[in-house]
């Protein structure tokens, strides 16, 4: 047997463990990336009616209006299965369901909107 066969042996009997790993870390970048957000999509909405109960609508509208379009946006993607861009959506509907909720807190009168 010639060096160089064991070499080439050696690679071949070590290909199904690269092939393995390759095939699982593939496997966990799908489904992460192809998983529905529902996480995101809750997180948003519940960002959403606590900027509505600080009264983000009277407050803060445009970031209000903002937050809501990007769910609206976020669930159309869901619909169609984009879930990447869904999670993106639901995510900066979130964040600017926060903003709203802290401008409204700062300049209205918090959970009670008809008290001014």
């Amino acid at each position: 047997m010639h060096p160089t066969d064991l070499r080439f042996s050696s690679f071949w009997s070590a290909a199904p463990l690269v092939v393995r790993l390759t095939s699982s870390l593939l496997l966990a970048l799908v489904v992460a990336c192809g998983s529905a957000p529902v996480q995101e999509m809750s997180e948003a909405r519940q960002a959403i009616e606590a900027a509505r109960v600080a009264g983000a609508e009277q407050h803060a509208p445009e970031d209000y209006q903002k937050a809501t379009a990007l769910l609206k946006s976020a669930e159309e993607m869901l619909n169609k299965r984009h879930y990447r861009k869904a999670r993106e959506n639901a995510a900066l509907a979130r964040d600017e369901a926060i903003q709203a909720r802290e401008v409204a807190q700062k300049t209205g009168s918090g959970n009670c909107p008809d008290c001014n």
